[in-house]
């Protein structure tokens, strides 16, 4: 499965612009708008890919009813799910699934959504979230995520 460690973790906030510039004061964060991923779920993106960050919020007209709602009402502000960083993400699905933990959603881009919406950064970006928010306390998604090189 070879496992990378954690990619990045996203946090649910209510306000996308505040949160960016807090962890860009605290931590010299640089975040990339990534709203394309965002929009079918209703939310707001930006990805600190140097921090390990990934912020959402609900968009305008969707506080109540963006994949981030339920839980920023439930829990507030907080972390949302934490990714990891695996080599083959089929295999390690498979090993998870064996103890229980379904894969609930699968992104897999193409290298031209690569290029266009993450500044071609990447040549694989292939991510798989369990259904692990009850028995963690947040998703974990398997994500292979591989570097271009000189990116």
């Amino acid at each position: 499965m070879g496992l990378r460690g954690v990619n990045r973790v996203m946090i649910a906030v209510h306000d996308l612009e505040k949160a960016k510039q807090l962890y860009s004061d605290m931590l010299g964060a640089i975040f990339m708008d990534a709203n394309w991923t965002g929009e079918p779920y209703g939310i707001n993106v930006a990805i600190a890919w140097d921090a390990g960050i990934e912020l959402c919020a609900p968009m305008p007209g969707r506080e109540k009813d963006s994949a981030v709602s339920q839980f920023l009402e439930q829990r507030g502000e907080g972390v949302m799910n934490v990714f990891f960083g695996v080599d083959d993400a089929d295999k390690a699905n498979e090993r998870a699934s064996v103890h229980g933990h379904a894969c609930v959603h699968v992104l897999d881009y193409t290298q031209d959504e690569i290029d266009q919406h993450l500044g071609g950064l990447f040549t694989r970006y292939q991510e798989l979230t369990l259904n692990t928010a009850e028995t963690c306390g947040f998703a974990i998604t398997l994500a292979r995520i591989d570097e271009k090189p000189g990116a």
